[in-house]
């Protein structure tokens, strides 16, 4: 493993030197396609696709990579005015669905994806922070097997499962997202959010899943895409189990931008909100036993050698704190428990 990975490493430092020093030989074809799932959530999902333009994202070239929007029908669309405004590299492809899952629209993403390299976004409802194209890439050039993934946070100071509760809604979210000035530094998003359920164990303890994760064309071949039998609303817990799958599959490299994050927005999800708390749990505890009824386990989180990759700013500053905190808790925790064993 750690030899794979100092291959890796002089292998990206030769592409990097080798880029800057070509000006206009470098390469042309696209290196990433994101994948970006989107039902009944316009707002939320134009300031997703508006997080993955090249004039928010730093440091990356248009070229490198592309974006394909795929939308379930609503009610509820994207506006045709902002998608005409789009790049060329966005394309925008309108489905009808007849099953209350993201599972066919992402398969179909992959499937018309061209980069090297797909990231799938489950949820369209997801801000991005301004590395996370130029860190993907960067991750792929360490290894040609790895798997890159950033973490999940909610915006807001809690999850937005329990905010809503409080009032929490979108009129308040945007009012947070107004007192950053957000598009203008998305880095500022770390200031108004909190850890997402599935990573709230920190950067240095294994997720549960990831909303932005990036393999190469043949492992998503190799792992066949997004599971259809996981048919509950929402796809259940369809992308836990990709993203399992994927970190356990023999030979890959985990790639973790702990500098990056994807912010979900309030949208009324099917696990985030829009639900009466008692009615959520329920739909929970469904979801989780399907798992175990198709993989014949309870689901457990993966564990991986992770390689963390990227830049810190100074406003993740505090979830790196929290991190480190956790784990040495757990640390701590494990040696008590085994000398009280010994």
């Amino acid at each position: 493993m750690l030899s794979r990975i100092k291959q890796g490493i002089r292998r990206f430092l030769s592409n990097s030197q080798s880029n800057s020093l070509s000006g206009s030989n470098q390469r042309d074809e696209c290196v990433v396609s994101f994948v970006v799932i989107v039902y009944d959530m316009p707002t939320q999902a134009q300031n997703t696709v508006r997080s993955l333009l090249a004039d928010y994202q730093l440091d990356a070239r248009p070229e490198d990579y592309e974006v394909l929007i795929v939308e379930n029908a609503s009610a509820n669309t994207m506006s045709q005015a902002f998608l005409d405004s789009l790049p060329p590299t966005f394309s925008y492809h309108l489905r009808q669905e007849t099953q209350p899952t993201p599972i066919h629209a992402i398969n179909y993403g992959i499937e018309h994806a061209r980069g090297d390299n797909i990231c799938v976004m489950i949820d369209g409802a997801r801000l991005l922070t301004p590395g996370v194209v130029k860190n993907i890439i960067r991750g792929h050039r360490l290894s040609p097997r790895a798997i890159v993934t950033a973490p999940g946070y909610h915006l807001g100071y809690e999850l937005q499962q329990k905010a809503v509760g409080s009032g929490y809604d979108v009129a308040q979210e945007q009012a947070l997202m107004d007192s950053i000035a957000w598009p203008a530094d998305g880095y500022r998003l770390f200031e108004i959010a909190c850890f997402s359920g599935s990573c709230a164990a920190g950067f240095y303890l294994p997720h549960g899943e990831s909303n932005c994760i990036s393999m190469p064309r043949d492992l998503w071949k190799a792992l066949g895409g997004y599971d259809a039998r996981f048919d509950m609303r929402g796809g259940g817990v369809v992308n836990l189990d990709l993203y399992k799958r994927a970190c356990e599959y023999p030979g890959i490299t985990h790639v973790f931008l702990h500098g990056e994050g994807t912010f979900h927005q309030f949208h009324g999800g099917v696990t985030t909100g829009g639900e009466e708390a008692e009615v959520r749990q329920k739909f929970i505890v469904a979801i989780m036993e399907q798992y175990q009824s198709i993989r014949g386990r309870k689901f457990e989180n993966p564990l991986t050698n992770t390689v963390y990759l990227g830049e810190l700013p100074d406003q993740a500053q505090k979830f790196v704190q929290m991190s480190s905190s956790k784990k040495i808790e757990r640390m701590n925790n494990t040696t008590n428990a085994q000398r009280v064993s010994g």
